[in-house]
């Protein structure tokens, strides 16, 4: 774990310790504090959070059930890894379920719905404009799920969040590459446009190439990134990405 420490979670009255803890690591690997090929101790984490031990290995076993930790026997839980050929297959998917919802966006949205997308545009125009990165990834993020929940699919709306948390703990990198928050604004007011006026194969279309350039951007800023692979610690040769 080195010198870095999470911070000890605030405990609600209304949800599970279990669940709280869960999420506060889910997000730790997420956010990249918890790198891939970390080695995740059960005590140094309990200490970190200010709980005990159980609901700790708790949720790693749920982490590991996602697929972003993986269990080396032995030698314990480590951070999942991930590779070139892994993010190129989740983006493969992501594209067609993607361009999917969109074209289902187009048939099924409403009104409301629509001045939402609009002004949840216009917040990522903003944050944009004032170089407030976290908040472009917070409002660019916030667009896809309501082009998301306009599908009327509450399936398909699962498959495309499992998919995008797998490379969610890379997305920063991937918007920080130059020009490709402008790239994406642009793509964004297209998508839009064409979901708002109901054209369904302009949508599916433009959907389509937008996944395609974020994963193009994603390969070009990730390909000297130092912990991009994964790799394992040297005390792990069995580690195996999930």
């Amino acid at each position: 774990m080195g010198e870095r420490r999470l911070s000890p979670i605030k405990i609600d009255e209304y949800k599970p310790l279990r669940d709280i803890v869960f999420e506060a690591l889910r997000e730790a690997i997420i956010n990249g504090t918890l790198k891939p090929g970390e080695r995740l101790m059960e005590l140094q984490l309990a200490e970190d959070l200010g709980v005990s031990r159980t609901p700790i290995r708790e949720a790693i076993r749920k982490l590991e059930l996602e697929g972003l930790v993986v269990m080396i026997p032995r030698k314990g839980a480590y951070v999942a890894g991930i590779t070139i050929k892994d993010i190129a297959d989740v983006f493969e998917i992501r594209a067609a379920l993607e361009s999917l919802a969109a074209e289902l966006a187009a048939k099924r949205i409403t009104e409301s719905e629509i001045e939402e997308l609009y002004r949840c545009l216009e917040k990522v125009a903003e944050a944009s404009r004032e170089g407030d990165f976290e908040k472009v990834v917070q409002s660019d993020t916030e667009l896809h799920d309501l082009i998301y929940k306009a599908s009327r699919n509450a399936r398909l709306v699962q498959l495309i969040n499992k998919l995008r948390e797998q490379i969610q703990r890379f997305r920063s990198t991937t918007l920080s590459y130059p020009g490709r928050i402008k790239q994406t604004l642009d793509e964004h007011e297209r998508l839009v446009k064409a979901i708002s006026q109901g054209d369904s194969s302009l949508a599916k279309a433009l959907a389509q190439e937008h996944i395609e350039n974020a994963e193009n951007s994603m390969m070009e800023a990730l390909k000297d990134h130092p912990e991009f692979h994964g790799e394992p610690p040297k005390d792990a040769a069995e580690f195996k990405n999930p």
